[in-house]
């Protein structure tokens, strides 16, 4: 319970902290920050780079890429 209410407490913060950085930005030289750029324990995953050969090996031949055999039941 008390990790919901930090979690709501820095969802709100950090929208206000976004909303501050964004009007003190410049357009020119920096991207737009979101919420996300401040909250702690919001989830930071960069997507998984692969080529067209392992989408054609999982959605056509139904093959398992060897990276992620771990991961199958």
């Amino acid at each position: 319970m008390a990790e919901a209410r930090t979690r709501d407490d820095w969802s709100r913060t950090s929208s206000i902290m976004a909303l501050i950085a964004n009007v003190n930005r410049d357009p020119k030289k920096t991207r737009a920050f979101r919420p996300r750029d401040f909250d702690p324990f919001a989830k930071r995953t960069e997507p998984l780079k692969a080529d067209i050969g392992v989408l054609k090996d999982v959605f056509i031949d139904g093959k398992i890429p060897n990276n992620c055999k771990e991961a199958a039941p």
